[in-house]
């Protein structure tokens, strides 16, 4: 298959690393299958199926004085696609216990149109996750 083009990588800044490991382990690895493809004292970066990778790097605390907003130029959100319907449930479930922000909560799961179904939080930096069911 001809891999011209394909993503290589996203690189993601964030306030406190050792947060965004917690939570990006939690999703990525127990959940949705990634495993760590590299760690140093400043980042950490998740593959899966030995495909592109998401990295994220610990900011300079001179760069964390102004907070992530979506809505400005630049990144709104991350989606990844979910095959597992109760998974997806799961994964819900998991964000009240662990104190993660649902989005759209009342629009579940149809927040994103009659076809699709999708499930919204946000990370500790306030950046807009989505997972996708495709079936």
């Amino acid at each position: 298959m001809e891999k011209t083009g394909m993503i290589n990588h996203v690189e993601i800044y964030v306030s406190n690393l050792s947060t965004s490991i917690q939570f990006w382990q939690w999703l990525l690895v127990d959940r949705l299958g990634y495993t760590v493809n590299q760690k140093w004292n400043k980042g950490i970066s998740y593959t899966k199926d030995g495909g592109g990778y998401i990295v994220f790097v610990q900011a300079e605390p001179r760069r964390t004085q102004l907070s992530y907003n979506r809505t400005n130029v630049g990144l709104n959100h991350l989606a990844f696609s979910i095959s597992d319907k109760k998974l997806l449930e799961q994964i819900r479930a998991e964000l009240k216990d662990l104190n993660y922000q649902e989005l759209y909560a009342e629009n579940y799961p149809y927040a994103g149109g009659k076809k699709h179904y999708a499930l919204y939080f946000e990370d500790p930096d306030r950046i807009k996750v989505e997972l996708v069911l495709v079936v």
